[in-house]
Protein backbone atom coordinates (compact mmCIF):
# COMPACT_ATOMS: atom_id res chain seq x y z
CA UNK A 1 0.00 0.00 0.00
CA UNK A 2 1.01 3.65 -0.37
CA UNK A 3 0.41 6.45 2.11
CA UNK A 4 -0.97 9.91 1.35
CA UNK A 5 0.80 13.05 2.53
CA UNK A 6 -1.43 13.48 5.60
CA UNK A 7 -0.79 9.87 6.65
CA UNK A 8 2.93 10.15 6.05
CA UNK A 9 3.95 10.82 9.66
CA UNK A 10 7.13 9.23 11.02
CA UNK A 11 5.18 7.03 13.44
CA UNK A 12 2.84 5.84 10.69
CA UNK A 13 5.78 5.06 8.42
CA UNK A 14 7.44 2.98 11.12
CA UNK A 15 4.18 1.14 11.78
CA UNK A 16 3.98 0.17 8.10
CA UNK A 17 7.62 -0.94 8.05
CA UNK A 18 6.97 -3.06 11.14
CA UNK A 19 4.54 -5.15 9.10
CA UNK A 20 7.42 -6.45 7.00
CA UNK A 21 10.65 -5.89 8.92
CA UNK A 22 11.41 -7.18 12.41
CA UNK A 23 13.34 -4.95 14.81
CA UNK A 24 15.95 -2.39 13.64
CA UNK A 25 13.96 0.46 15.16
CA UNK A 26 16.82 2.99 14.95
CA UNK A 27 17.11 2.51 11.19
CA UNK A 28 13.36 2.69 10.67
CA UNK A 29 13.11 5.92 12.68
CA UNK A 30 16.00 7.53 10.80
CA UNK A 31 14.52 6.68 7.39
CA UNK A 32 11.01 7.77 8.49
CA UNK A 33 12.35 11.16 9.60
CA UNK A 34 14.21 11.60 6.31
CA UNK A 35 11.03 10.91 4.36
CA UNK A 36 8.96 13.26 6.53
CA UNK A 37 11.58 15.99 6.16
CA UNK A 38 11.23 15.68 2.40
CA UNK A 39 7.49 16.30 2.73
CA UNK A 40 8.13 19.23 5.06
CA UNK A 41 10.43 20.78 2.47
CA UNK A 42 7.71 20.44 -0.18
CA UNK A 43 5.25 22.14 2.15
CA UNK A 44 7.69 25.00 2.67
CA UNK A 45 8.11 25.30 -1.11
CA UNK A 46 4.33 25.41 -1.54
CA UNK A 47 4.05 28.15 1.08
CA UNK A 48 6.46 30.29 -0.94
CA UNK A 49 8.08 33.41 0.46
CA UNK A 50 5.68 33.49 3.43
CA UNK A 51 8.15 31.34 5.36
CA UNK A 52 11.09 33.59 4.60
CA UNK A 53 13.12 30.56 3.55
CA UNK A 54 14.03 29.19 0.15
CA UNK A 55 13.03 25.50 0.21
CA UNK A 56 15.65 24.66 -2.42
CA UNK A 57 18.31 25.36 0.22
CA UNK A 58 17.00 22.55 2.42
CA UNK A 59 18.94 19.51 1.29
CA UNK A 60 18.17 15.91 2.26
CA UNK A 61 20.20 14.34 5.04
CA UNK A 62 21.56 11.18 3.47
CA UNK A 63 22.02 8.04 5.54
CA UNK A 64 24.51 5.22 5.94
CA UNK A 65 23.09 1.96 7.28
CA UNK A 66 25.80 -0.10 8.91
CA UNK A 67 25.31 -3.78 9.59
CA UNK A 68 26.03 -7.34 8.41
CA UNK A 69 24.26 -8.89 5.46
CA UNK A 70 20.70 -10.10 5.87
CA UNK A 71 19.60 -7.77 8.68
CA UNK A 72 17.17 -5.63 6.66
CA UNK A 73 19.15 -2.74 5.16
CA UNK A 74 17.92 -3.19 1.59
CA UNK A 75 14.44 -4.21 2.69
CA UNK A 76 13.97 -1.00 4.69
CA UNK A 77 14.91 1.16 1.70
CA UNK A 78 12.82 -0.85 -0.76
CA UNK A 79 9.74 -0.90 1.49
CA UNK A 80 9.92 2.82 2.18
CA UNK A 81 10.00 3.52 -1.57
CA UNK A 82 6.98 1.27 -2.14
CA UNK A 83 5.18 2.91 0.75
CA UNK A 84 5.38 6.39 -0.74
CA UNK A 85 5.32 5.29 -4.41
CA UNK A 86 8.72 6.85 -5.03
CA UNK A 87 11.18 6.04 -7.82
CA UNK A 88 13.78 3.68 -6.38
CA UNK A 89 16.95 2.01 -7.62
CA UNK A 90 19.43 -0.22 -5.86
CA UNK A 91 23.01 -0.10 -7.10
CA UNK A 92 26.19 -1.69 -5.85
CA UNK A 93 28.96 0.83 -5.32
CA UNK A 94 31.54 -1.83 -6.15
CA UNK A 95 30.21 -2.00 -9.74
CA UNK A 96 31.28 1.56 -10.45
CA UNK A 97 34.76 2.42 -11.64
CA UNK A 98 36.79 5.56 -11.77
CA UNK A 99 36.47 7.63 -14.95
CA UNK A 100 38.96 6.23 -17.44
CA UNK A 101 38.53 2.65 -16.29
CA UNK A 102 36.25 0.17 -18.00
CA UNK A 103 32.91 -0.19 -16.21
CA UNK A 104 29.72 1.68 -15.36
CA UNK A 105 29.98 5.40 -14.78
CA UNK A 106 28.39 6.76 -11.62
CA UNK A 107 25.82 8.86 -13.51
CA UNK A 108 24.17 5.64 -14.71
CA UNK A 109 22.42 5.30 -11.36
CA UNK A 110 20.62 8.60 -11.94
CA UNK A 111 19.57 7.47 -15.42
CA UNK A 112 18.31 4.21 -13.91
CA UNK A 113 16.32 6.22 -11.37
CA UNK A 114 14.66 8.27 -14.11
CA UNK A 115 13.81 5.07 -16.01
CA UNK A 116 12.17 3.76 -12.83
CA UNK A 117 10.26 7.04 -12.50
CA UNK A 118 9.07 6.79 -16.12
CA UNK A 119 7.74 3.29 -15.44
CA UNK A 120 5.89 4.53 -12.35
CA UNK A 121 4.35 7.51 -14.14
CA UNK A 122 3.45 5.46 -17.22
CA UNK A 123 1.72 2.86 -15.04
CA UNK A 124 -0.19 5.63 -13.27
CA UNK A 125 -1.21 7.20 -16.58
CA UNK A 126 -2.36 3.84 -17.90
CA UNK A 127 -4.60 3.44 -14.88
CA UNK A 128 -6.03 6.90 -15.55
CA UNK A 129 -6.94 6.08 -19.15
CA UNK A 130 -7.84 2.42 -18.51
CA UNK A 131 -11.58 2.97 -18.88
CA UNK A 132 -11.28 4.80 -22.19
CA UNK A 133 -8.73 2.28 -23.49
CA UNK A 134 -11.01 -0.64 -22.56
CA UNK A 135 -13.89 0.93 -24.49
CA UNK A 136 -11.67 1.36 -27.53
CA UNK A 137 -10.51 -2.25 -27.28
CA UNK A 138 -14.12 -3.38 -26.96
CA UNK A 139 -15.01 -1.68 -30.24
CA UNK A 140 -11.96 -3.13 -32.00
CA UNK A 141 -12.82 -6.62 -30.79
CA UNK A 142 -16.40 -6.21 -32.00
CA UNK A 143 -15.09 -5.06 -35.38
CA UNK A 144 -12.97 -8.22 -35.53
CA UNK A 145 -15.85 -10.46 -34.43
CA UNK A 146 -18.26 -8.88 -36.91
CA UNK A 147 -16.11 -7.49 -39.74
CA UNK A 148 -17.70 -4.91 -42.01
CA UNK A 149 -20.95 -4.86 -40.05
CA UNK A 150 -21.50 -1.43 -38.59
CA UNK A 151 -24.66 -0.53 -40.54
CA UNK A 152 -28.10 -0.41 -38.97
CA UNK A 153 -28.98 -3.97 -40.02
CA UNK A 154 -26.08 -5.35 -38.07
CA UNK A 155 -26.47 -3.15 -34.98
CA UNK A 156 -28.68 -5.67 -33.17
CA UNK A 157 -26.18 -8.46 -33.84
CA UNK A 158 -23.34 -6.21 -32.69
CA UNK A 159 -25.11 -5.43 -29.43
CA UNK A 160 -25.73 -9.12 -28.80
CA UNK A 161 -22.03 -9.80 -29.38
CA UNK A 162 -21.19 -6.91 -27.05
CA UNK A 163 -23.29 -8.46 -24.28
CA UNK A 164 -21.59 -11.83 -24.81
CA UNK A 165 -18.17 -10.15 -24.88
CA UNK A 166 -18.79 -8.31 -21.62
CA UNK A 167 -20.09 -11.52 -20.05
CA UNK A 168 -16.82 -13.30 -20.94
CA UNK A 169 -18.50 -15.83 -23.22
CA UNK A 170 -16.24 -15.16 -26.22
CA UNK A 171 -12.83 -15.37 -24.55
CA UNK A 172 -11.71 -18.46 -26.47
CA UNK A 173 -13.05 -17.41 -29.87
CA UNK A 174 -10.32 -16.69 -32.44
CA UNK A 175 -10.23 -13.28 -34.11
CA UNK A 176 -7.90 -11.54 -36.54
CA UNK A 177 -6.65 -8.18 -35.29
CA UNK A 178 -4.01 -5.68 -36.39
CA UNK A 179 -1.32 -5.45 -33.73
CA UNK A 180 1.46 -2.88 -33.91
CA UNK A 181 5.00 -4.22 -34.35
CA UNK A 182 8.36 -2.56 -34.77
CA UNK A 183 10.62 -3.58 -37.59
CA UNK A 184 13.91 -2.25 -36.22
CA UNK A 185 15.72 -3.91 -33.31
CA UNK A 186 16.73 -1.84 -30.32
CA UNK A 187 20.30 -0.57 -30.09
CA UNK A 188 21.61 -0.41 -26.57
CA UNK A 189 25.28 0.52 -26.49
CA UNK A 190 27.59 2.61 -28.67
CA UNK A 191 30.27 3.48 -26.13
CA UNK A 192 31.58 1.81 -22.95
CA UNK A 193 29.24 4.03 -20.92
CA UNK A 194 26.30 3.68 -23.32
CA UNK A 195 24.61 6.51 -25.20
CA UNK A 196 22.38 7.96 -22.49
CA UNK A 197 25.11 10.20 -21.12
CA UNK A 198 24.71 12.17 -24.37
CA UNK A 199 21.13 13.04 -23.35
CA UNK A 200 19.67 11.48 -26.50
CA UNK A 201 16.59 9.27 -26.52
CA UNK A 202 17.69 6.84 -29.21
CA UNK A 203 14.54 4.77 -28.75
CA UNK A 204 12.36 7.72 -29.79
CA UNK A 205 14.83 8.53 -32.59
CA UNK A 206 14.55 5.08 -34.14
CA UNK A 207 10.80 5.03 -33.64
CA UNK A 208 10.62 8.09 -35.88
CA UNK A 209 12.83 6.41 -38.47
CA UNK A 210 10.80 3.20 -38.36
CA UNK A 211 7.33 3.89 -36.95
CA UNK A 212 5.37 0.88 -35.70
CA UNK A 213 3.44 -1.03 -38.35
CA UNK A 214 0.24 -2.97 -37.88
CA UNK A 215 0.42 -6.69 -38.60
CA UNK A 216 -2.59 -8.96 -38.77
CA UNK A 217 -2.48 -11.72 -36.18
CA UNK A 218 -4.88 -14.49 -35.27
CA UNK A 219 -5.44 -14.50 -31.51
CA UNK A 220 -8.11 -15.55 -29.08
CA UNK A 221 -10.25 -12.73 -27.73
CA UNK A 222 -8.45 -13.09 -24.39
CA UNK A 223 -5.02 -12.70 -26.01
CA UNK A 224 -6.15 -9.93 -28.34
CA UNK A 225 -7.61 -7.90 -25.47
CA UNK A 226 -4.30 -7.99 -23.60
CA UNK A 227 -2.29 -6.93 -26.67
CA UNK A 228 -4.70 -4.21 -27.74
CA UNK A 229 -5.25 -2.77 -24.25
CA UNK A 230 -1.62 -1.76 -23.82
CA UNK A 231 -1.53 -0.41 -27.38
CA UNK A 232 -4.63 1.72 -26.90
CA UNK A 233 -3.52 2.94 -23.49
CA UNK A 234 -0.16 4.05 -24.90
CA UNK A 235 -1.95 6.00 -27.66
CA UNK A 236 -3.87 7.94 -25.01
CA UNK A 237 -0.74 8.82 -23.03
CA UNK A 238 1.28 11.95 -23.74
CA UNK A 239 4.90 10.76 -23.78
CA UNK A 240 6.32 14.24 -23.26
CA UNK A 241 4.08 14.76 -20.24
CA UNK A 242 5.20 11.39 -18.84
CA UNK A 243 8.87 12.30 -19.26
CA UNK A 244 8.43 15.69 -17.58
CA UNK A 245 6.57 14.20 -14.63
CA UNK A 246 9.13 11.38 -14.34
CA UNK A 247 12.01 13.85 -14.17
CA UNK A 248 10.13 15.86 -11.53
CA UNK A 249 9.48 12.76 -9.43
CA UNK A 250 13.06 11.58 -9.71
CA UNK A 251 14.32 14.98 -8.58
CA UNK A 252 11.88 15.51 -5.70
CA UNK A 253 11.12 12.02 -4.40
CA UNK A 254 13.72 9.66 -5.88
CA UNK A 255 15.65 7.28 -3.63
CA UNK A 256 19.00 5.75 -4.60
CA UNK A 257 20.20 2.86 -2.46
CA UNK A 258 24.00 2.58 -2.63
CA UNK A 259 24.85 -0.90 -1.41
CA UNK A 260 28.32 -2.18 -0.54
CA UNK A 261 29.68 1.32 -0.07
CA UNK A 262 32.28 -0.18 2.28
CA UNK A 263 33.80 -1.95 -0.74
CA UNK A 264 35.02 1.33 -2.20
CA UNK A 265 37.03 2.38 0.84
CA UNK A 266 40.09 0.74 2.33
CA UNK A 267 40.96 0.31 5.96
CA UNK A 268 43.10 3.10 7.36
CA UNK A 269 46.73 2.59 6.50
CA UNK A 270 46.02 -0.22 4.06
CA UNK A 271 48.08 -0.17 0.89
CA UNK A 272 46.96 -2.67 -1.66
CA UNK A 273 47.29 -3.04 -5.40
CA UNK A 274 44.80 -4.12 -7.99
CA UNK A 275 41.15 -3.14 -7.60
CA UNK A 276 41.92 -0.86 -4.64
CA UNK A 277 43.73 1.56 -6.94
CA UNK A 278 40.51 3.16 -8.17
CA UNK A 279 38.48 3.05 -4.94
CA UNK A 280 39.17 6.63 -3.95
CA UNK A 281 38.55 7.63 -7.55
CA UNK A 282 35.08 6.09 -7.40
CA UNK A 283 34.36 8.04 -4.23
CA UNK A 284 35.41 11.28 -5.89
CA UNK A 285 33.22 10.50 -8.89
CA UNK A 286 30.28 9.81 -6.57
CA UNK A 287 30.79 13.03 -4.67
CA UNK A 288 29.31 15.52 -7.18
CA UNK A 289 26.27 13.28 -7.73
CA UNK A 290 25.56 13.13 -4.00
CA UNK A 291 26.39 16.81 -3.47
CA UNK A 292 24.07 17.90 -6.25
CA UNK A 293 24.79 18.10 -9.95
CA UNK A 294 23.10 17.96 -13.35
CA UNK A 295 22.85 14.68 -15.25
CA UNK A 296 21.69 14.33 -18.85
CA UNK A 297 19.29 11.44 -19.39
CA UNK A 298 17.28 10.39 -22.42
CA UNK A 299 14.16 11.69 -20.66
CA UNK A 300 15.54 15.10 -19.77
CA UNK A 301 18.05 16.90 -17.57
CA UNK A 302 17.95 15.84 -13.92
CA UNK A 303 19.29 17.68 -10.89
CA UNK A 304 20.36 15.41 -8.04
CA UNK A 305 20.25 17.99 -5.21
CA UNK A 306 17.12 16.58 -3.55
CA UNK A 307 17.46 12.89 -4.34
CA UNK A 308 17.73 10.90 -1.12
CA UNK A 309 20.80 8.66 -1.03
CA UNK A 310 20.80 5.73 1.39
CA UNK A 311 24.16 3.97 1.55
CA UNK A 312 24.75 0.63 3.23
CA UNK A 313 27.63 -1.62 4.07
CA UNK A 314 28.87 -4.20 6.54
CA UNK A 315 32.13 -2.30 7.25
CA UNK A 316 33.82 -5.44 8.60
CA UNK A 317 37.29 -4.39 7.48
CA UNK A 318 36.88 -0.65 6.99
CA UNK A 319 34.72 1.93 8.74
CA UNK A 320 32.69 4.93 7.55
CA UNK A 321 35.49 7.30 8.54
CA UNK A 322 37.68 5.63 5.91
CA UNK A 323 35.58 7.29 3.22
CA UNK A 324 37.01 10.54 1.91
CA UNK A 325 36.00 13.42 4.20
CA UNK A 326 33.94 15.19 1.53
CA UNK A 327 31.79 12.09 0.97
CA UNK A 328 31.44 11.50 4.72
CA UNK A 329 30.00 14.98 5.05
CA UNK A 330 27.25 14.12 2.57
CA UNK A 331 26.12 11.17 4.70
CA UNK A 332 25.66 12.82 8.10
CA UNK A 333 23.24 10.23 9.51
CA UNK A 334 24.73 6.87 10.44
CA UNK A 335 22.69 4.06 11.90
CA UNK A 336 23.92 0.69 13.07
CA UNK A 337 21.70 -2.33 12.55
CA UNK A 338 22.10 -5.19 15.00
CA UNK A 339 22.81 -8.82 14.16
CA UNK A 340 19.86 -11.19 14.31
CA UNK A 341 19.51 -13.82 17.01
CA UNK A 342 17.12 -16.66 17.80
CA UNK A 343 14.34 -14.40 19.07
CA UNK A 344 14.57 -12.28 15.92
CA UNK A 345 14.41 -15.34 13.66
CA UNK A 346 11.35 -16.56 15.52
CA UNK A 347 9.60 -13.24 15.00
CA UNK A 348 10.61 -13.20 11.32
CA UNK A 349 9.00 -16.61 10.85
CA UNK A 350 5.80 -15.51 12.58
CA UNK A 351 5.06 -11.83 12.21
CA UNK A 352 5.71 -10.24 8.79
CA UNK A 353 2.91 -10.20 6.25
CA UNK A 354 5.22 -11.93 3.81
CA UNK A 355 6.80 -14.35 6.30
CA UNK A 356 8.54 -17.31 4.66
CA UNK A 357 6.24 -19.77 6.39
CA UNK A 358 3.26 -18.00 4.83
CA UNK A 359 4.93 -17.99 1.43
CA UNK A 360 5.63 -21.73 1.45
CA UNK A 361 2.16 -22.48 2.77
CA UNK A 362 0.69 -20.53 -0.14
CA UNK A 363 2.96 -22.28 -2.67
CA UNK A 364 1.96 -25.75 -1.49
CA UNK A 365 -1.69 -24.76 -1.14
CA UNK A 366 -1.66 -24.12 -4.90
CA UNK A 367 -1.05 -27.88 -5.30
CA UNK A 368 -3.67 -28.90 -2.77
CA UNK A 369 -1.36 -29.34 0.24
CA UNK A 370 -2.40 -27.53 3.43
CA UNK A 371 0.78 -26.87 5.41
CA UNK A 372 0.76 -25.74 9.02
CA UNK A 373 3.73 -25.00 11.28
CA UNK A 374 3.62 -25.67 15.03
CA UNK A 375 5.27 -23.37 17.56
CA UNK A 376 7.98 -25.89 18.38
CA UNK A 377 8.78 -26.18 14.65
CA UNK A 378 9.27 -22.43 14.39
CA UNK A 379 11.41 -22.41 17.53
CA UNK A 380 13.56 -25.24 16.20
CA UNK A 381 14.08 -23.48 12.86
CA UNK A 382 15.07 -20.28 14.69
CA UNK A 383 17.53 -22.22 16.83
CA UNK A 384 19.09 -23.90 13.80
CA UNK A 385 19.37 -20.59 11.93
CA UNK A 386 21.21 -19.02 14.85
CA UNK A 387 23.46 -22.06 15.26
CA UNK A 388 24.44 -22.28 11.60
CA UNK A 389 25.07 -18.53 11.36
CA UNK A 390 27.41 -18.77 14.34
CA UNK A 391 29.29 -21.78 13.00
CA UNK A 392 29.60 -20.56 9.41
CA UNK A 393 29.21 -17.27 7.59
CA UNK A 394 26.59 -15.06 9.22
CA UNK A 395 24.11 -14.21 6.46
CA UNK A 396 21.34 -13.02 8.76
CA UNK A 397 17.73 -13.71 7.86
CA UNK A 398 18.75 -15.16 4.48
CA UNK A 399 19.67 -18.30 6.43
CA UNK A 400 15.96 -18.95 6.87
CA UNK A 401 15.52 -19.19 3.11
CA UNK A 402 17.97 -22.06 2.87
CA UNK A 403 16.54 -23.78 5.94
CA UNK A 404 12.93 -23.63 4.72
CA UNK A 405 13.90 -24.79 1.25
CA UNK A 406 15.79 -27.81 2.59
CA UNK A 407 13.10 -28.54 5.18
CA UNK A 408 10.29 -28.65 2.61
CA UNK A 409 12.31 -30.10 -0.25
CA UNK A 410 10.42 -33.42 -0.30
CA UNK A 411 6.90 -31.95 -0.06
CA UNK A 412 7.74 -29.41 -2.74
CA UNK A 413 8.95 -32.21 -4.99
CA UNK A 414 6.16 -34.70 -4.26
CA UNK A 415 3.22 -32.30 -4.60
CA UNK A 416 0.83 -32.76 -6.27
CA UNK A 417 1.68 -36.22 -7.64
CA UNK A 418 2.31 -38.08 -4.37
CA UNK A 419 1.27 -35.59 -1.72
CA UNK A 420 -2.09 -34.00 -0.99
CA UNK A 421 -4.18 -32.98 1.98
CA UNK A 422 -2.85 -31.70 5.29
CA UNK A 423 0.83 -31.57 6.29
CA UNK A 424 1.85 -30.56 9.80
CA UNK A 425 5.42 -29.43 10.31
CA UNK A 426 6.36 -29.85 13.99
CA UNK A 427 9.61 -29.83 15.92
CA UNK A 428 10.23 -33.54 15.33
CA UNK A 429 9.74 -33.04 11.58
CA UNK A 430 12.30 -30.21 11.58
CA UNK A 431 14.83 -32.22 13.59
CA UNK A 432 14.43 -35.26 11.37
CA UNK A 433 14.87 -33.32 8.15
CA UNK A 434 17.72 -31.08 9.26
CA UNK A 435 19.60 -33.17 11.83
CA UNK A 436 22.18 -34.45 9.36
CA UNK A 437 22.88 -30.94 8.12
CA UNK A 438 23.28 -29.44 11.59
CA UNK A 439 25.52 -32.26 12.79
CA UNK A 440 27.77 -32.14 9.72
CA UNK A 441 30.87 -30.06 10.29
CA UNK A 442 31.09 -29.17 6.60
CA UNK A 443 27.88 -27.18 6.55
CA UNK A 444 28.85 -25.50 3.29
CA UNK A 445 27.89 -28.69 1.48
CA UNK A 446 24.26 -28.02 2.34
CA UNK A 447 23.77 -24.36 3.16
CA UNK A 448 25.88 -21.90 1.22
Amino acid sequence: MTLGEKELTPRRIVEELDRYIVGQMDAKKAVAIAIRNRLRRMQIAAAGSATGLDASDILPKNLILIGPTGVGKTEIARRIANLIDAPFVKVEASKFTEVGYVGRDVESMVRDLVDAAVNLVRASERREVAGKAERRVEERLLDALLPGARDEDASATREKLRAMLLAGKLEDREVEVAVETRSMPGIDVFTPQGVEHMGIDFQAFFEKLAPPRARERKLTVREARKALLQEEADKLIDREKVNQEAVRRAETSGIIFLDEIDKICSAEGARTAGPDVSREGVQRDLLPIVEGSTVNTRHGVVRTDHILFIAAGAFHVSKPTDLIPELQGRFPIRVELGSLGRADFLRILREPRNALTKQYAALLAADGVAVSFTDDALEEMARIAEDVNQRTQNIGARRLHTILEKLLEDPLFDAPDYLAGALTVDGAFVQRKLAKIVEDEDLSRYIL
